[in-house]
């Protein structure tokens, strides 16, 4: 039990919901500090960013306990998650499940995906909601894009993976949403404290930039 538990924690933040001092450091800009600002009509990258906003309204709480779920299409309840989960609900909305873009790939190429957690095959309730397992498909999917510390370079739509300051792998989606004393683009993530939106983009070490629209 203890390590099932501790699953999702070991890939994404704290099981805890403590953070880093330099994560604390970020806190969502009230709601009425920000608006957006789309570069494109495209329906899929708005789909993308509009449930990523949306999840801010929705996922109030961080929680990475291994859970049973359907399949395909499964998910823990909405009001709670990890950072892998903003991931998955901004896909779906936009027809993509990585629940089983997953585990159908590690299915037929297991050999492919990250071995930290001693699994001897896939698991279609855990497998999606580890960040270095959507990092290898993104990577397979040729999603991938340039890491740069230029601002200018990260879309909305775009998928961020970052390194935190205690090693820790974490992920999150760029918004079309801008503050009103900032152009920078604000995320969508779940560090500990549910879905925020905010200025996030350079707070850690970039390790993964992905773009399924290009």
């Amino acid at each position: 039990m203890i390590l099932l538990i501790g699953l999702v924690a070991s890939s994404c933040s704290s099981n805890s919901r403590k953070v880093s001092a330099a994560e604390s450091k970020i806190r969502p800009p009230a709601r009425e500090n920000w608006n957006r600002r789309p570069l494109s009509n495209s329906s899929l990258i708005k789909s993308l960013v509009d449930s990523a906003i949306e999840q801010s309204t929705q996922t109030v709480e961080y929680d990475s306990s291994y859970t049973k779920l359907a399949y395909p299409n499964g998910d823990v309840p909405i009001s709670r998650g990890v950072c892998a989960d903003v991931i998955v609900r901004a896909f779906r909305s936009a027809g993509v499940d990585l629940q089983k873009e997953v585990h159908e790939d590690m299915t037929h190429h297991f050999a492919s995906y990250p071995s930290r957690w001693g699994a001897r095959r896939p698991d279609s309730n855990i497998d999606h909601r580890r960040v270095p397992n959507l990092m290898t498909l993104f990577d397979r999917r040729k999603w991938s894009v340039a890491i740069t510390r230029n601002r200018a370079d990260y879309y909305p739509g775009d998928v961020v993976a970052w390194e935190l300051d205690n090693k820790l792998l974490h992920i999150g989606l760029v918004t079309d949403a801008v503050s009103h004393d900032s152009p920078n683009y604000l995320v969508a993530h779940n560090i500990g404290y549910g879905t925020k939106i905010e200025d996030a983009l350079m707070s850690w070490k970039i390790i993964g930039h992905y773009r399924i629209w290009k």
